[in-house]
């Protein structure tokens, strides 16, 4: 069980996040003809599908879901998307991840979609924590927090319901 005083977003503040990070993606990218939003398997991946409906909601861009699948466990293994390069080649590309802990899985990630020539290209993530020791940074984030090495951020997607906590 999840104590209170170890929460750190609830399910509205999470919908609230998203939404701003949404509009801030949407600001940046408002001339675009189409948006690749690309989220890294899986948490990554529910948080861009839930920015995609909100995307969709408010503008006429053409929004366009990509999985990123990673082994964040080894990740100089094959990074896959479900997009061929093709299909985001030239385009605007907003990479999407749940929590930035150490910002290995999202370097590695960006360093997938570098082999493709991009037009622009962004990294989102729900929560931000400042214990990187990769030259990363989220461009669009819900939160910065500052935690101990030891503690750990779970986000927990479950029955339409979201939320952030420390363990």
């Amino acid at each position: 069980m999840i104590e209170a005083t170890n929460i750190i977003l609830n399910n509205t503040e999470i919908a609230q996040k998203i939404r701003r990070i949404a509009y801030q993606i949407y600001e940046v990218n408002y001339k675009e003809n189409e948006i690749i939003i690309a989220g890294i398997a899986d948490n990554g991946f529910f948080l861009a599908e839930k920015i995609v409906a909100i995307l969709q909601e408010i503008s006429d861009i053409t929004i366009t879901l990509c999985k990123v699948s990673i082994n964040k466990k080894q990740p100089l293994e094959a990074i896959t998307t479900d997009l061929p390069p093709a299909d985001y080649t030239e385009k605007s590309v907003v990479l999407v991840d749940d929590v930035l802990h150490s910002g290995t899985t999202l370097i590695y990630a960006i360093k997938h979609f570098l082999d493709v020539p991009l037009k622009k290209f962004k990294t989102a993530v729900l929560v931000n924590r400042n214990h990187k020791k990769y030259p990363v940074k989220a461009d669009f984030k819900g939160i910065s927090l500052s935690t101990s090495i030891k503690e750990h951020v779970v986000v927990e997607f479950s029955n339409n319901e979201i939320i952030a906590y420390l363990k």
